[in-house]
């Protein structure tokens, strides 16, 4: 069952033998905004990809430890109390090597949103997931997913349907597995909640949903922005670690504001 996992380049299967050639990073993968699409309008899926966890895991455990620091790190709940460690730990990702992260953000209030994912994120979660990981998976890879552990409808078979839908894309074994997890049980998922929370953060600031930035919140922003050199992250952005894409949608933002002011002006009038 496990004798052909690749085909090579020249013809022939590359075997479990080959095992110094197959690499098996592990995918650790969040979301953000699920929640209503007057609050939240963005909904953004990132993930953080390493081929050894070890050496991350290991530099958080080490800041936990001396800062005596237990919570969990979410972007949402970001506090005089917290950021000293949200910092240290972004720092962190930063110099560890052979470490990379993707997002993929799309806006809910756009068509494509409508008709492509039924207005539902749980179908957009999947879809997108699937989406980042075809553009992440390499020949020699296998991958392993992480990904938070989402409350959602029970006729919903995420860790199903995106290790089949890969395998089956790419007739072969691309996915060994996806399992959730509860993001306060890992550092890594909640490294990707840091992320994906400033990304969605930005965007809200930048549509005045949100009028003022959090101090603290706005500190770790802005510490991302001066590592990946960037005045902002609501744009596209490209180097050798990251990859923050948006999808280019059939509404821009100031269509819809514009919309929406109408709709609060004929309101208005009636």
């Amino acid at each position: 069952m496990f004798n052909k996992i690749f085909k090579k380049e020249n013809n022939y299967d590359l075997t479990l033998a080959d095992y110094r050639k197959i690499w098996t990073p592990f995918c650790f993968l969040d979301e953000s905004g699920t929640l209503d699409v007057k609050t939240q309008p963005h909904f953004t899926v990132g993930m953080i990809k390493c081929s050894q966890p070890y050496y991350l895991q290991q530099k958080i455990r080490y800041i936990r430890e001396k800062n005596k620091f237990w919570w969990e790190l979410k972007f949402n709940d970001l506090n005089k109390v917290k950021i000293k460690t949200a910092l240290e730990v972004l720092d962190a990702f930063f110099q560890t090597r052979s470490i990379c992260f993707s997002s993929y953000t799309i806006n809910k209030r756009s068509n494509y949103f409508k008709n492509e994912f039924h207005n539902d994120p749980f179908i957009a979660y999947e879809q997108i997931t699937k989406h980042l990981l075809e553009g992440n998976l390499r020949k020699n890879e296998i991958l392993v997913v992480l990904a938070d552990n989402l409350v959602a409808p029970k006729r919903n078979k995420f860790e199903v349907n995106v290790k089949n839908h890969l395998n089956n894309k790419f007739q072969r074994l691309a996915i060994a597995g996806v399992c959730r997890l509860d993001s306060r049980t890992n550092d890594l998922l909640q490294m990707t909640d840091l992320l994906i929370g400033s990304i969605n953060y930005e965007l809200l600031l930048k549509e005045k949903i949100i009028s003022q930035s959090s101090q603290y919140k706005g500190q770790f922003i802005n510490t991302l922005k001066k590592n990946l050199g960037l005045d902002g992250l609501t744009q596209d952005f490209r180097n050798y670690s990251f990859n923050i894409h948006f999808h280019k949608g059939d509404e821009s933002i100031d269509d819809i504001r514009s919309e929406e002011n109408g709709e609060i002006d004929n309101n208005i009038k009636k």
